[in-house]
């Protein structure tokens, strides 16, 4: 077992030998530097939280499956945040929140779609049409034509995966 330094050491040897590389890869996948400094950030944030340095057998390999994973969150937050900003522009003038409300409302609706996004299509469904457009399970079964007892099943799923990640998120 690796002690807490020798881990610290094999990051910084994976950070320093790798970062220029992942850098680079990032900047041709991305077309932008700026961009490519995040994610490769994001990416070396990843792998140092996750503890498993001491496991890394190939480095780039490993490295590219993060940063792919970085990159999908990414263009999920883009385009969730250009939603956002298009239903903005789209209210009348009245109702248009503040910048801090808005920026609070867009962390909220990121962080829904990250909690979310661990969800099966058919349980996301049915916990959507149940919290937003208030659909009793019978209804919410019509729907996506299964039956009420996949539906108590696809909730159920649902209520622990969101505790679940609320708790990870308390923790962090």
């Amino acid at each position: 077992m690796s002690t807490p330094a020798a881990s610290a050491d094999m990051f910084a040897s994976l950070y320093q030998t790798h970062h220029r590389w992942l850098r680079s890869w990032l900047q041709h996948k991305l077309g932008s530097a700026s961009d490519a400094d995040d994610l490769a950030q994001d990416t070396f944030l990843r792998v140092l939280l996750g503890n498993g340095v001491a496991e890394i057998r190939e480095p780039k390999s490993f490295l590219c499956t993060i940063a792919k994973r970085v990159m999908v969150d990414f263009f999920r937050r883009n385009a969730l945040e250009r939603a956002w900003l298009d239903m903005l522009e789209q209210l009348p003038e009245d109702y248009v929140p503040s910048p801090e409300q808005q920026h609070a409302l867009l962390e909220t609706l990121q962080q829904i779609d990250a909690m979310l996004d661990g969800l099966g299509a058919k349980v996301r469904q049915a916990f959507l049409l149940s919290q937003l457009e208030g659909l009793t399970y019978p209804q919410i079964a019509e729907r996506l034509a299964v039956s009420v007892s996949s539906v108590k099943k696809y909730m159920a799923k649902a209520t622990e995966h969101c505790l679940l990640f609320r708790l990870m998120q308390d923790l962090a």
